[in-house]
């Protein structure tokens, strides 16, 4: 089990301590976009290629965000 998937099923998580991991997630997706954007460009790579490649990562965080606002949601509707 990766790191968002125990934070998700812990039932002592804040808003706070989603909002934080979210930031650090989408920091992290912006990271992974930027530095494989740079480095396709050092070694030439097609801007489609490398999206068919990075897509399935980006599916993935973007999936685990979605996850997490929709708890961070609800911890926000019941207190």
């Amino acid at each position: 089990m990766d790191e968002t998937s125990e934070i998700i099923s812990t039932d002592n998580v804040t808003a706070q301590d989603l909002a934080e991991v979210i930031e650090e997630l989408e920091q992290y997706r912006e990271r992974l976009v930027r530095e494989t954007t740079e480095a396709a460009k050092r070694a030439k790579v097609m801007r489609v290629s490398l999206m068919g490649q990075l897509e399935p990562e980006l599916a993935k965080i973007d999936s685990a965000l979605e996850e997490l606002r929709n708890q961070q949601a609800s911890l926000m509707v019941s207190n």
